[in-house]
């Protein structure tokens, strides 16, 4: 039995020498399965030739993340990390964004800074864009109402001022106009969140339906670009209505029956009054078309953020 098993393996043996003269330069060996490893190494020639850009990689994450998600209804503690850890890596370069770009050079002296909104996508789940501010552009105090926001500040220095209504204080016309004051308003107390200076890089804003700064105000120091997320958008039919304010000093109006603030903390409260949209605010909103890193996002063929006030129909970015 043993002499037979050693012929036979040398017959085998044979028959694969004679193989391996027949394929030039051959490294096959009995053990050797070629197909897998070369399926091993086109698979990973594949992955190199469909990576996936920063933009795209946004787009996919922000699917995920609102996908469940609706009016007040705020991103599970998972989700709200997996999406920021993507924005807190984005950079200027991934949008291809300098600020020596015309959207933000300084306006001329004594005229409004023209704000440029690149719309990078919007459905019903999300929105996703780029504000480009030259300096000294202001983006006006404006509320966000059951929405999730993400605020990447990609470049430059901007002062941010935000507010959260108090609780348990409604909106009241009873308060005591101060003289200057020609009308009795109806005012809101709000508490202040923010009210300093951010300078990139720096990590991304959230703010809340209810907490984090829903309210806010945006001036640019320098030319600033700001990447924003909003789950779910703007939404009129859906009451997500872009509301605008003017605020005022805690001082400025007598306090309501029950408000009650020490005087070292006033400097921390404001009295909010709705305004329409100011008439000087000026953005201009161009679709972001750099195929190179938008990869599969889909964009919208029009722009509906509320904040644009005047839409320029540009060439693509």
């Amino acid at each position: 039995m043993g002499i037979e098993t050693s012929a036979a393996n040398k017959k085998v043996k044979q028959v694969f020498e004679l193989a391996k003269d027949k394929i030039p330069n051959s490294n096959l060996s009995p053990k050797t399965n070629t197909n897998s490893k070369g399926k091993r190494n086109r698979r990973r020639q594949h992955n190199k030739m469909v990576a996936v850009s920063p933009v795209q990689k946004l787009f996919n994450t922000c699917n995920e993340v609102f996908d469940s998600c609706s009016s007040g209804i705020i991103p599970s503690p998972d989700d709200i990390r997996k999406l920021k850890a993507v924005l807190d890596n984005f950079k200027p370069a991934d949008v291809g964004l300098v600020p020596e770009m015309p959207h933000f050079q300084a306006s001329v002296a004594g005229k409004t800074p023209v704000i440029t909104y690149l719309h990078l996508h919007e459905c019903d789940k999300f929105s996703m864009g780029i504000f480009c501010l030259p300096p000294s552009g202001i983006i006006p105090l404006h509320n966000h109402p059951g929405m999730t926001v993400f605020s990447k500040l990609l470049f430059g220095t901007m002062h941010i001022k935000s507010y959260d209504w108090v609780a348990d204080v409604p909106a009241s016309t009873s308060a005591v106009a101060s003289p200057s004051k020609t009308k009795q308003p109806e005012v809101r107390l709000a508490k202040v969140k923010v009210n300093s200076k951010l300078t990139a890089p720096c990590e991304t804003s959230i703010l809340y339906p209810t907490d984090g700064g829903n309210m806010h105000c945006f001036t640019a120091v320098t030319a600033c670009a700001v990447l924003d997320v909003l789950g779910p958008p703007y939404s009129d039919p859906d009451g997500r209505h872009c509301q605008y304010y003017l605020d005022f000093p805690f001082d400025n109006f007598s306090a309501m029956d029950g408000v009650s603030i020490p005087e070292e903390e006033k400097e921390g409260y404001a009295w909010l009054e709705e305004r329409e949209k100011p008439e000087d605010l000026t953005v201009a909103g161009e679709h972001y078309d750099r195929s190179s890193n938008c990869g599969e996002v889909s964009l919208l063929p029009a722009l509906h953020h509320p904040l644009l006030h005047i839409v320029i129909a540009c060439h693509p970015f």
